[in-house]
């Protein structure tokens, strides 16, 4: 989960648990072992809510992680790689009895991603109550999560306990449901429990694909996507990758269009989006109430998911201010 707190702009992560890690090969634990680069695949890094943490970090913003890994390489890689890019781990804990999930991602042609998962039980999924950091999730302004920890306990309890303390907290709720049918026992449950907390949300964003899942519907349209509107939310954002964004409040919707770059990788291009939302409202969330500062806002996010496409690998690619900015400049 994401908690963006402040001045001192401070964003905290709870696990969003697919570790999408682009193994080498096939021997996930030997990790000293395996060849740094592979015909094949790409080391790498990538579960969306720590990808958000540190997209906000690479824009100026300050953010923490709260989730659990396991006590081996993978695990440590993992917490070391968030540490080397300025998000505070204090949340992290590791579990000696289980392994951290791994994930390989193939890319199609056009960048679009298939995933594998392994990770039954991984060490995300043990998260307990008990272990959460609450004073590190008390001091949030925004507090970020997603939903694959809620697919088993007691990860999920951890997740429904952390929500509740960063929302006693004053922190805004800020939800990416980031769908993952592989890792659901089946689609029924999946959006069973993605909307069972989707009322406590007060920002929410979905892509196309998600919209339809949740919908139920195969159009991409404003009536569809309102009807996901609940009475808490003040923002729901709907992705449309190279088509833009679509934003609706309770006075106003509209769309903003894409940056139109050469795509290699879609990886993290809505977690980069996101933790540029977050950057920008966490200190004033009278943005969100003022559609053409907000439409700035998504301009700006949508320039930092369009930048990161660009690369393979989330990580990699994530933007600092001055690359989204350019890419703006350049675009007028």
């Amino acid at each position: 989960m994401c908690v963006y707190s402040g001045v001192q702009r401070r964003l905290r992560l709870f696990p969003h648990r697919q570790l999408r890690r682009d193994a080498d090969r096939l021997r996930p634990y030997r990790l000293r072992r395996v060849p740094r680069r592979s015909p094949w695949f790409l080391e790498g890094s990538r579960w969306a809510p720590a990808n958000v943490a540190i997209a906000v970090a690479r824009l100026g913003g300050k953010a923490a992680f709260v989730g659990k890994l396991g006590d081996d390489e993978f695990g440590h890689m993992l917490a070391g790689i968030l540490k080397q890019n300025g998000v505070i781990g204090d949340g992290i804990n590791f579990d000696k009895g289980a392994r951290t999930a791994l994930a390989f991602v193939t890319l199609r042609a056009d960048g679009e991603r298939e995933f594998m998962f392994y990770r039954n039980p991984s060490a995300d999924m043990l998260l307990k109550p008990e272990e959460l950091n609450l004073e590190l999730i008390r001091s949030a302004n925004v507090f970020h999560y997603g939903s694959i920890s809620l697919i088993v306990e007691p990860c999920r309890s951890a997740h429904l306990k952390a929500m509740e303390v960063a929302k006693d907290a004053g922190a805004l709720l800020s939800y990416d449901p980031n769908l993952r049918l592989p890792l659901w026992p089946s689609p029924e449950e999946a959006r069973e429990q993605i909307m069972s907390i989707w009322d406590k949300a007060e920002v929410i964003k979905v892509s196309d694909v998600e919209l339809e899942f949740l919908t139920g519907s195969d159009k991409i349209d404003d009536a569809d996507a309102l009807s996901l509107w609940h009475p808490n939310l003040k923002l729901l954002l709907v992705t449309l990758g190279e088509k833009g964004c679509r934003y609706y409040t309770k006075n106003f919707h509209g769309s903003v269009e894409a940056f139109h770059v050469k795509t290699v990788d879609t990886t993290g291009a809505g977690d980069s989006f996101v933790g540029a939302l977050l950057c920008k409202i966490v200190d004033d969330r009278s943005i969100l109430e003022d559609e053409p500062r907000l439409r700035e806002v998504l301009k700006f996010a949508n320039a930092c998911g369009a930048i990161t496409t660009t690369k393979k690998g989330a990580i990699p690619a994530l933007p600092t201010e001055q690359d989204a900015l350019t890419l703006i400049k350049g675009s007028e």
